[in-house]
């Protein structure tokens, strides 16, 4: 006979890895229907999800694409909570941190800043 594999609810598995602060906040992003596991969009937060399994999700502004590695029995500490997937987030050409050029802007430097972001041009 073939062992089953085991599973856990999707929501309560995304609390557990430490994606979402609440359960509550898990569980609406699944039922609002923004979460897909293997490509498959799904709507209901008790899904059954296990080792294997690929999750995309938005979090915050960017796109998360994991791989289940474990079910967790507690949500434990973030070093714990790693060991439950992989990560297979693309990385972003954009998150490189730019190097300073020179010394930090003074205080007069930022508010001409803000002025040309709100479009008000510099004052002096």
């Amino acid at each position: 006979m073939t062992e089953a594999r085991p599973t856990g609810r999707l929501d309560k598995w995304l609390w557990q890895a430490r994606f979402f602060k609440t359960r509550s906040l898990a569980t609406r992003l699944v039922a609002d229907g923004q979460v897909r596991v293997n490509a498959a969009r799904v709507v209901k937060p008790a899904t059954a999800v296990g080792p294997g399994d690929v999750l995309t999700f938005p979090q915050g502004a960017r796109i998360r694409v994991v791989r289940i590695t474990g079910l967790g029995v507690r949500r434990g500490p973030a070093a714990e909570a790693q060991t439950l997937y992989e990560d297979l987030t693309p990385e972003r050409a954009d998150a490189i941190p730019a190097e300073r050029s020179g010394p930090r802007p003074t205080k007069r430097d930022r508010r001409a800043l803000d002025a040309l972001r709100d479009g008000e041009g510099p004052e002096n």
